[in-house]
């Protein structure tokens, strides 16, 4: 027999299970749909996700009001679902963010400060060298340090985390990839991979990049996903107790090319500790859906890796990592650029999506969004600035 919900989730990605944590929490019965990370990502057949990684940083910082306030709310709650689910997601060993000193980028960061009212100290290039004595940054750079409520997190602890909450207050896993969600009258219908169907009151699709899948929504959403490449610096036990005490780090001292943004020690998957760098400054966008899976299963783009590693030689010149290995990720933008939060074709069915290689830090709130869209039947969110509309092709 098929199974009925008051709302169902697709999506088992950073904002999904968001989403349906905090759908879960006022007692509605709640579905999530969706299969974790493959074990084998060159045979996996279904579809992939940007939070397969261990990673991401987190600040408020952020000279956009409205992804300041998302990041901002999002991270006051990042002890809560801790203590709640048991699995710790959060380090918060502070951003600093560098860049020429008085020029138009760190002025804008120092209004930031300034106006949410953060412990951020500006340190110009002498104080920089003596408080963070790993990195190299031109004579000309100054930087601002995020010291608290800043660092990183793990999104695929996060990940973890929101679910174990969500299944805690009675919350339904279904491992399954969705195929179509369609209007069903009194209900919306999630047709599953495997055979069968789900219904809900309401249903919200959080597929990321994959959101355009033929024949998943009744109308395609404008969105454009790009191909990005990262690179992992693994170190011995040695070097990952030596760089302990590094933050997360943003960099645009250089011309935009060589923008980039920099993870502390992190112990993945592996046992082992790396140092991650991305930066990626192609614009490399992909179409097909299959193309998209494709590209998960690759290493990345070789012109990228180069580039990664000679920005991470540059800036880090004392490492000596173990090795070095490179990943892929998709970023997945919107017409406005900020994540789309609405309804597609019916009141029964929403979409959430749009990361804008922003949401990591801020997915709690974004999946809270979508979470009251679907509990109104509206979107009625006064604080932000933008109405988070969907765009459709």
């Amino acid at each position: 027999m098929d199974r009925h919900f008051d709302f169902v989730v697709v999506g088992r990605g950073m904002m999904g299970a968001a989403a349906a944590r905090h759908l879960t929490a006022t007692g509605a019965s709640v579905a999530l749909v969706g299969r974790g990370e493959p074990a084998d990502w060159q045979k996996h057949d279904g579809v992939f996700a940007s939070h397969y990684d261990s990673g991401r940083i987190t600040r408020t910082i952020d000279q956009d009001p409205d992804w300041a306030l998302l990041a901002k709310r999002s991270i006051a709650r990042y002890r809560a679902i801790e203590t709640e689910s048991g699995i710790g997601f959060y380090g918060e060993t502070g951003c600093l963010i560098s860049g020429p000193a008085g020029g138009d980028f760190l002025n804008a960061v120092e209004a930031v400060v300034k106006r949410h009212a953060l412990e951020a100290p500006l340190f110009d290039r002498a104080a920089l060298r003596a408080r963070f004595p790993w990195f190299d940054l031109p004579e000309s750079s100054a930087g601002v340090f995020e010291v608290e409520g800043a660092g990183y997190i793990d999104p695929r602890k996060l990940v973890a985390a929101q679910v174990a909450c969500m299944e805690k207050a009675g919350g339904v896993s279904i491992s399954d990839d969705a195929l179509s969600v369609t209007d069903a009258g009194d209900r919306a219908s999630v047709a599953l991979k495997a055979g069968g169907t789900v219904t809900g009151g309401r249903v919200l699709v959080a597929t990321g990049g994959f959101s355009r899948a033929p024949g998943l929504l009744p109308k395609v959403p404008a969105l454009a996903i790009k191909a990005r490449t990262v690179v992992l610096a693994q170190l011995s036990p040695e070097q990952a107790e030596a760089y302990r005490a590094m933050p997360s780090w943003i960099d645009e001292s250089a011309g935009p090319a060589d923008h980039f943004y920099f993870l502390p020690p992190i112990v993945y998957p592996d046992g082992h500790s790396y140092l991650k760098i991305g930066g990626d400054p192609t614009e490399v966008e992909i179409e097909e859906e299959e193309a998209i899976r494709d590209w998960f299963r690759g290493e990345g783009r070789p012109e990228a890796i180069v580039h990664l590693k000679r920005l991470l030689a540059r800036s880090i010149p004392d490492l000596d990592p173990v090795r070095l290995v490179s990943a892929p990720c998709v970023t997945t933008y919107t017409v406005h650029g900020y994540p789309y939060a609405g309804f597609v074709g019916s009141d029964r069915i929403a979409l959430l999506t749009g990361g804008n290689g922003a949401a990591a830090k801020s997915s709690d709130e974004i999946g809270r969004i979508g979470a009251d869209l679907v509990i109104r039947g509206k979107m009625d969110e006064p604080d932000y600035t933008t109405d988070f509309a969907v765009h459709f092709r």
